[in-house]
């Protein structure tokens, strides 16, 4: 099959990609950068450059189209916040894709939408609060408190504030009064990433794991599988009430009194952790977009360590800021030492694959010379991929919908 991946930027691509290339299809990307992470694996066989989508969404998805029909591409496959346009426009593709009916994706498509939907869904959330004004500031859950900007990805819409004037200085950096922010109490325990693909409301697969080291800007730089029952519940019951086909991610805080969900993504991220326990999550996307009826799969395996040695060494040097500290962590990452003892490469494994070590590779000299570089791959990640406020509002105009 000839799949083409929405954007080579992220991560979910590469690993999206490393599956794909395993399972014996043929891979292409698109990308709005002449560099681009995807690029460095033997998995993609094609770069198409394409609009930036976070400025022209409609652009990019008029350039996306056309190169699916030249490149006689199979299936369109959404990675990132590209799932969003592709869903508004999905009756009208001329290539296959995986992407949710737009209804139900604007309910969970913005922090505020979510945390209603999940609410009505039954699906436990800390204290949280839409507010509209600096004024109603007053009303926030106690301390400490994330703000969170509506429309915003890979957390870059979110600061953490602990006092009044955090929380007014959090707000009004976030757009409050111009718009609304949401508001949500901190709860404290281990992030757990929740991921399943699911066929009109029916799990098909699920799979969980808890963030064990933390990377660049949150993400996670190790992980290992772990069952969490109540979370399969719980996305069950939000994937029945949206009638939802495709994937769908939820990130929870697994406290003492059990898992509150802080934020979902109606897509698919970084899968190869699952993949790795005995969940494929990327094969059974590819099911839904022929237009299959999958059986569920068994669940996977608990234990299961894996690493992204990437993020790893970015997050040392944004932590820390230190030439001794990126070097420590890219030490104990490739020799296996401390919490990475047993775990597997899941972000660019060079197995076969030798161009998976050039991002590794430039990104540790880059931060071992100045760790303050950590910020240009962050922004040159994220950048491409995510979903802006404007972005949005062209595509909901685009599918008719206010």
């Amino acid at each position: 099959m000839r799949v083409l991946l929405t954007e080579g930027s992220g991560l979910t691509s590469r690993q999206v990609a490393t599956r794909l290339g395993e399972l014996g299809h043929h891979v292409e990307i698109l990308s709005s950068t002449r560099i681009c992470l995807t690029r460095f694996t033997r998995h993609v066989r094609r770069v198409h450059r394409a609009p930036p989508f976070a400025r022209q969404p409609l652009a990019w998805l008029e350039a996306a189209e056309r190169i699916a029909r030249e490149r006689a591409i199979d299936v369109l496959f959404p990675t990132h916040e590209q799932a969003a346009v592709l869903s508004a426009r999905e009756k009208s593709l001329d290539v296959a894709t995986i992407a949710p009916a737009f209804a139900s994706l604007r309910r969970v498509q913005d922090k505020i939408s979510a945390f209603s939907t999940l609410a009505e869904a039954g699906v436990p959330q800390p204290e949280s609060l839409a507010l509209g004004s600096l004024d109603e500031l007053d009303r926030a859950p106690p301390f400490p408190v994330f703000v969170k900007r509506p429309i915003s990805t890979a957390s870059a819409g979110v600061r953490r504030a602990s006092s009044p004037a955090e929380l007014s200085a959090a707000a009004a950096a976030l757009g409050l009064g111009a718009g609304q922010v949401l508001v949500q109490r901190q709860a404290f325990g281990p992030l757990a990433m929740v991921q399943a693909v699911i066929d009109d409301g029916r799990l098909i697969a699920f799979h969980a794991n808890l963030r064990v080291r933390e990377g660049l800007c949150g993400g996670a730089a190790i992980k290992e599988s772990v069952t969490l029952a109540s979370t399969a519940e719980h996305v069950e019951r939000l994937a029945h009430a949206l009638h939802w086909r495709g994937p769908l991610s939820l990130d929870f805080i697994v406290t003492r009194d059990g898992p509150l969900a802080i934020d979902v993504n109606p897509r698919i991220v970084e899968p190869m952790n699952a993949y790795l326990s005995g969940v494929d999550l990327v094969a059974a996307a590819l099911d839904l977009a022929q237009a299959r009826r999958p059986a569920r799969q068994p669940p996977g395996r608990d234990g299961v360590r894996s690493h992204q040695t990437l993020l790893a060494v970015l997050g040392a040097a944004e932590r820390h800021g230190a030439r001794r500290a990126v070097a420590r962590e890219l030490f104990h990452a490739l020799a296996g030492r401390d919490e990475y003892a047993g775990s597997t490469e899941e972000l660019t494994p060079i197995a076969g694959d030798p161009m998976a070590a050039v991002p590794v590779v430039a990104a540790a000299a880059a931060v071992l010379a100045r760790p303050s570089l950590w910020r240009f791959f962050e922004r040159n990640a994220v950048g491409p991929y995510a979903l802006t406020p404007e972005a949005r509002e062209l595509i909901v105009a685009a599918a008719g919908e206010g």
